[in-house]
């Protein structure tokens, strides 16, 4: 199987890229970033794009592909909603509509977030963008669409995040994660249990589209 990984620098994105390199049904991860991902194996290829609102220039790249995960993700702290959804919403069509025209029989899993608003008339500004995007990917004809709306997450196996307050909220949580995980079990994931869920609805599908932390989890 070939898996297309979008956001493999990004700290879910380094996970979903460990648990595909790791995975013997996945023979080749076709990664495309604006930077390369510093990791080299021999199931690894890496294709640097600048931008990604427009793939008519490497379309030849994107062909034969049977999934693709999409990590890629900003923070909608400080931007307008109409930032906000050029920056998510139209980058993520931009991919999905290209890979779906290219590979119509592709699984198209998407990394969301926990409260994201399916009716897309929220209070929340990010969760109405996050609704909207997962509906317009619904709609799209691939085999199958896999909406992951993670929680909290933890970052294993020396996977951090580039954000550095996140950063630095990771390790003043660390010695308390088995007990916020003993108190709070749905509310909390791993990257590793994050990127196995992604990869394993990517090749053999999930019991439903859209997968909360207790299915992520699960899967």
């Amino acid at each position: 199987m070939k898996v297309l990984l979008f956001g493999a620098t990004g700290m879910i994105g380094q996970g979903v890229l460990r648990e595909c390199l790791l995975d013997q049904r996945v023979s080749e991860v076709l990664v495309i970033g604006r930077s390369p991902s510093g990791q080299a194996h021999p199931k690894l290829r890496e294709l640097l794009h600048a931008d990604f609102f427009d793939y008519s220039a490497i379309e030849g790249e994107l062909t034969g592909l049977d999934a693709c995960c999409f990590c890629l993700g900003v923070t909608s702290a400080g931007l307008s909603e109409a930032a906000y959804q050029r920056m998510t919403y139209d980058l993520t069509l931009a991919a999905a509509q290209t890979l779906v025209r290219l590979n119509p029989a592709m699984t198209f899993c998407y990394i969301s977030g926990a409260g994201a608003d399916s009716s897309e008339q929220g209070r929340v500004m990010w969760a109405r963008v996050k609704g909207r995007i997962e509906n317009a990917l619904l709609q799209l004809p691939f085999k199958g669409v896999y909406l992951f709306r993670p929680g909290a997450i933890r970052p294993l196996h020396g996977i951090t995040s580039r954000t550095t307050l996140y950063r630095l909220l990771y390790v003043l949580l660390g010695p308390f994660w088995p007990l916020l995980k003993a108190l709070s079990p749905d509310s909390f994931t791993t990257t590793e249990q994050l990127g196995r869920a992604m990869l394993q609805a990517a090749l053999a599908g999930a019991p439903k589209a859209i997968l909360e932390t207790p299915d992520i989890n699960k899967l």
